[in-house]
């Protein structure tokens, strides 16, 4: 299947090709749905995508993905050959299929596998072979496939199609590269780049001998085995840095823990920084594309609330993230760890927003987010009908609706967070008197006062506060 996607103005960007393999079990909604979200990704990180070719197959093709018949289609957008050669031994597996013993540690191909519904995709396809190569102005520069390729594939991809060849899992990881920032998102991320270049060395054919010399042992390492050990020192590096910068970050989290903190969670582009910046007033990048933050925010809400009530922006989640950025975007996430409210944002104008959200709730849920007390926005409301808000109401409980161009709507939800932490306060009256008036600015600082009278002694205030909060300032300033 081939479908041809809009074209992008600026015509100096390098040209993409998306490739897409649709297995069984993956419908037609989620597999288009997938494909689009990787043109995303690839607009992101500057691309032209110029057409996207999807293949259904029982399983992918051990050493190329996709058959020989669709690679010589993919071949045409890319002036290359189409075919798949290897001087490496085979082995003859259990279903009678040749194999790399490589391709089989990568786990590409397995006994048992439906291999004839692929043959006669192959078969069905062989009418490409003849197809002449597109004109050299009409070709793309890269090929990007959707799920994430090992070594061999790739290997085998880039030579048979000549131009550079991109998985899904690489575009993921060379985005949040070029956009981390802060020392911790850059070191965070480069470990997950080196770790995802890492086993990606073995295929290069680097395997010459470096010179044993004075003091070495043995005959010398190969340009691969200095590679990876080169890698292998930089990550634990990178990992003594991060565990420093961590440190740092707790001890700020620690000096913030008697502020109530709400985390906005949710997929990459459903509008967390613009509410962001509607709740708090504040000056955070507000872009459309994909993961435009990465680093976690941390503001207070606007108008400040007694007590003060702090709002933190995190990373966006995404489909098939690799599992490397997870664990190394722990620290990132811990905000929402320690928070006492998540607030789970999705763009309800997107068809695939149920399954973003499941996205997102399963990632927290490795990390152990799971704990706090949540509320669900359904975000960019102005773009649906009345009838299609109406559905969305029969289907959630207590959702809450928003467009952040609405401010009433913004300053609705505003009032919902400062009573949510207020169902948990006790309304107590304090005496203070004139001789601790230092009290009564702390009581301001870290209370809601509903009521304040004076008289010959003191001062009387009527507040809504937290239990443990009261019981501080009546032992610090010795109250009654």
């Amino acid at each position: 299947m081939t479908s041809k996607t809009p074209d992008i103005a600026d015509k100096n960007l390098p040209r993409a090709l998306l490739v897409s393999l649709q297995l069984p079990g993956v419908s037609d909604r989620e597999h288009a749905a997938s494909l689009a979200e990787l043109g995303r990704l690839v607009h992101t990180l500057g691309m032209e995508v110029v057409e996207s070719i999807s293949q259904k197959r029982a399983s992918p093709a051990a050493g190329s993905v996709v058959g020989d018949g669709k690679l010589k289609e993919i071949a045409r957008w890319t002036g290359g050959t189409g075919i798949v050669t290897s001087n490496k031994p085979v082995v003859r597996t259990k279903a009678g299929v040749h194999k790399h013993p490589e391709d089989e540690e990568d786990g590409d191909l397995e006994d048992g596998d439906d291999l004839d519904q692929d043959f006669a995709d192959d078969a069905q396809e062989k009418k490409h072979d003849s197809l002449a190569p597109l004109p050299e102005a009409e070709r793309v520069q890269f090929v990007v496939f959707d799920n994430e390729l090992t070594p061999t594939q790739l290997r085998n991809l880039g030579a048979a199609l000549g131009v550079d060849v991109l998985d899904r899992t690489g575009v993921i990881v060379e985005i949040f590269y070029r956009h981390a920032k802060t020392p911790a998102a850059r070191a965070q991320v480069e470990i997950a780049r080196l770790t995802y270049l890492a086993p990606r060395i073995r295929v290069t054919g680097a395997g010459e001998r470096q010179g044993g010399g004075i003091g070495a042992k043995g005959v010398g390492e190969t340009a691969h085995e200095l590679e990876s050990r080169r890698i292998r020192d930089k990550i634990a590096a990178l990992r003594r840095e991060i565990e420093a910068i961590n440190k740092d970050q707790a001890l700020r989290r620690a000096r913030r823990s008697e502020h109530l903190k709400v985390a906005l969670v949710g997929y990459t582009n459903a509008g967390k920084s613009s509410l962001m910046r509607a709740l708090t007033k504040s000056e955070v990048l507000v872009a459309d594309r994909l993961f435009a933050t990465l680093d976690t925010t941390v503001r207070i809400m606007h108008p400040e609330t007694k007590p003060r009530i702090l709002i933190s922006d995190t990373v966006g989640f995404i489909k098939k993230l690799p599992h490397d950025l997870v664990a190394s975007f722990r620290s990132t996430l811990d905000e929402a760890l320690d928070a006492s409210l998540l607030m789970f944002i999705v763009d309800a104008s997107d068809p695939a927003f149920r399954s973003q959200l499941e996205t997102t709730k399963k990632v927290l849920g490795e990390i152990g987010a799971n704990h706090a007390d949540t509320l669900l926005v359904l975000n960019k409301v102005d773009m649906l009908s009345e009838i299609e808000i109406a559905a969305l109401k029969r289907e959630f409980k207590d959702p809450v609706f928003l467009s952040t161009k609405d401010k009433e709507s913004v300053a609705a939800l505003h009032l919902l967070i400062q009573s949510h932490f207020e169902h948990n306060m006790i309304q107590v009256e304090i005496f203070v008197p004139y001789a601790k008036s230092a009290a009564t600015a702390e009581i301001h600082a870290t209370m809601r006062v509903l009521c304040e009278e004076h008289d010959d002694e003191g001062t009387r205030l009527t507040v809504k506060c937290f239990e443990p909060d009261l019981d501080r300032i009546k032992k610090q300033f010795k109250l009654d």
